[in-house]
């Protein structure tokens, strides 16, 4: 491990070693990593904000990595610097993530102006890794003017990642039996823009006639008068047809937001939805981190297990042993 001025002065300086061993470092469990990423994070904290944050969701098979890929190589082409931070399932079983997300990006992992880094999910909820905030803030520290998140793409829950970024992209494909969820009100409402991928050969048709049924959903979700409608757009990032057709969205959408104040407004509420994500995380820290507690539960577990106390008498005495009740 290097001290946190190291840390500091490699990722300011876009070095992109330095950048992944910080990223290694805020996925560390181990409880004497805590302090020197949260000194390091601090310190960069000054330096970042100056992204466009674009989160991509779609469920496994949609294409997402293909996508993001084609749109990755077209921004590089253009000049821009783009990092890739790839959320992989972890096994609730065996605890391991394949982390093979840039095998699927080969080109895109090769240009020098773009950093892909893949994370497990562990224990974290709504489609994204614990510290995929942190990962995405470092990134904009070592000079990345995009940051693009992809979700793991389970579905309906893919909803954490709209938490922390500005725009954000859901990925559909036709004749799967997805246009069903185009009225639905989870993912599809917070999406900025919906892609149906894959639109190419036998599914081009299928592919306009699910972006129909998609904009007519929309319309059900976001009034006419609302400052932002879904626009819906059919791609094909294998043959990479209509993908530059995506980024003219997330810079309109940028720039309606801005023109009202609404970008200002939604990242400081971000801000306050991380302090409370990391109040919760102290809070878990406490509960499986501290001998005493730790002790109880293992007793606790033990007597729900063999049943001499019930999961509510169980959860009284963790609290108890917290300070809490």
């Amino acid at each position: 491990r290097l001290a946190p001025a190291d840390y500091v002065a490699g990722i300011l300086g876009r070095e992109r070693s330095i950048l992944s061993r910080f990223i290694t470092l805020l996925e560390s469990r181990r409880l004497d990593d805590r302090l020197p990423a949260r000194q390091v994070l601090t310190a960069l904290l000054p330096h970042t904000g100056r992204s466009i944050r674009v989160g991509i969701t779609g469920a496994p098979g949609t294409g997402k990595s293909t996508l993001i890929e084609a749109l990755g190589l077209m921004l590089t082409g253009r000049g821009h610097r783009v990092a890739v931070l790839a959320i992989d399932p972890t096994s609730r079983i065996s605890g391991g993530s394949i982390l093979g997300d840039k095998t699927r990006m080969i080109a895109l992992a090769r240009d020098a102006n773009a950093f892909i880094r893949p994370s497990p999910s562990g224990k974290a909820q709504g489609g994204v890794a614990g510290h995929t905030r942190e990962a995405m803030l470092a990134c904009e520290a070592a000079g990345f003017d995009v940051v693009l998140i992809e979700t793991i793409g389970a579905g309906q829950a893919e909803t954490a990642v709209a938490a922390m970024v500005d725009f954000f992209l859901v990925v559909l494909i036709p004749g799967a039996g997805d246009e069903l969820q185009g009225i639905k009100r989870g993912l599809m409402e917070l999406a900025d823009l919906v892609a149906v991928n894959k639109a190419d050969g036998d599914s081009a048709r299928p592919a306009e006639r699910a972006c129909a049924l998609y904009r007519n959903a929309l319309r059900l979700i976001h009034p006419v008068d609302a400052p932002w409608v879904p626009p819906v757009v059919a791609c094909s990032a294998l043959e990479n047809k209509g993908v530059d057709a995506l980024w003219p969205q997330v810079l309109a959408h940028r720039a309606a937001l801005e023109r009202t104040g609404q970008l200002a407004l939604k990242r400081r509420g971000q801000m306050v939805h991380w302090m409370w994500e990391l109040v919760n995380a102290s809070i878990q820290h406490a509960l499986y981190d501290r001998p005493e507690v730790r002790a109880v539960s293992c007793r606790i577990e033990a007597a729900i297990h063999d049943g001499s106390m019930n999961p509510l008498e169980g959860a009284d005495c963790v609290l108890r042993a917290l300070g809490i009740r």
